[in-house]
């Protein structure tokens, strides 16, 4: 996908995401994702029904010491949006596992929000001798404790037909409904929503959602067993939490499950914070980051 850039204006979200756009062949598909600086790579994942945009401060505060990767998942953002796909998190984990290869990506920090974190905790657990440190922001990689309401509607065959496919429900209720300190800026509600202009192109938000396991029957359930079952062996890593404490989806339930997995992980809890806590708390969550870095460097790989 590329996004129409004719009618661009001073103060236009794009002037906040002035970076270069990469495409990696994901199949029949193109993966697109951005590949900023050099040195040990830091690893973005987004979830639902955000896209690169959401690290846009990560990239540029971080490239001028390391190499940032942050990537859309196919179905998001500018990477294609195919109607017909397996969109899973066995699938989405299984293609950033493949970008992570064929970059060569080694010593990684992974940086995770929302469905990010279990896809790329998934690949961690993959490939667990590519990755140095963690940061996960407001997210899970278990079987969900519970579902909010705000989501469960939209799996309502109606609502997930002309609701979340047609008026774009979901993704503008999330500009309103995830923060919590201060409404989401003008250019950050026009860059998030963007790549979702149109029917065809919200695919992966249906189905992202149809993906959270609400029962052991659903097939996403026992993925997410085994995923946290696997980290619990792999919880040795540096790892930080930084949380929004006022997320009505990631709730401090989930926070302190993360806790156990990791017990040796760094928390820093935003109280006044939503669940885009990238957005409502930027430099809260990148002083924590810069902090954490500091305390635990990684070396680049000899040569590199």
């Amino acid at each position: 996908m590329t996004i129409d850039d004719s009618n661009r204006r001073s103060g236009d979200w794009r002037d906040e995401y002035p970076f270069a756009s990469h495409f990696l062949p994901c199949g029949e598909h193109r993966m697109h994702y951005l590949d900023e600086g050099t040195g040990v790579p830091i690893l973005c994942v987004h979830g639902n029904p955000t896209w690169s945009f959401y690290w846009r401060r990560v990239v540029a505060e971080f490239r001028e010491s390391a190499r940032v990767v942050a990537v859309d998942h196919i179905g998001c953002g500018m990477s294609d949006k195919p109607s017909r796909y397996s969109y899973t998190l066995q699938q989405h984990t299984s293609n950033l596992a493949d970008l992570v290869d064929r970059l060569d990506l080694d010593r990684i920090t992974l940086v995770a929000h929302d469905w990010g974190g279990a896809i790329g905790l998934g690949v961690l657990a993959r490939m667990p001798e590519r990755f140095s440190r963690i940061v996960l922001l407001n997210t899970g990689a278990f079987p969900p404790p519970f579902c909010p309401w705000r989501i469960r509607v939209c799996r309502w065959p109606l609502v997930r037909s002309v609701g979340v496919i047609g008026f774009n429900a979901f993704a503008r209720a999330a500009l309103y409904m995830t923060t919590a300190r201060a409404p989401l800026a003008k250019t950050a509600r026009a860059g998030l929503i963007a790549p979702y202009d149109r029917p065809a192109n919200r695919i992966a938000i249906r189905r992202f959602v149809e993906d959270i396991p609400l029962s052991t029957r659903h097939p996403t359930w026992p993925v997410l067993e085994r995923l946290e079952a696997d980290l619990k062996k792999l919880a040795f890593r540096p790892t930080a939490l930084i949380w929004g404490m006022k997320d009505w989806c990631f709730t401090v339930e989930c926070l302190d499950r993360l806790e156990r997995i990791f017990p040796g992980a760094e928390t820093t809890r935003i109280e006044d914070a939503g669940h885009y806590v990238m957005e409502d708390a930027a430099e809260d969550v990148m002083s924590a980051m810069r902090a954490f870095f500091d305390r635990h460097p990684v070396e680049a790989a000899r040569g590199s």
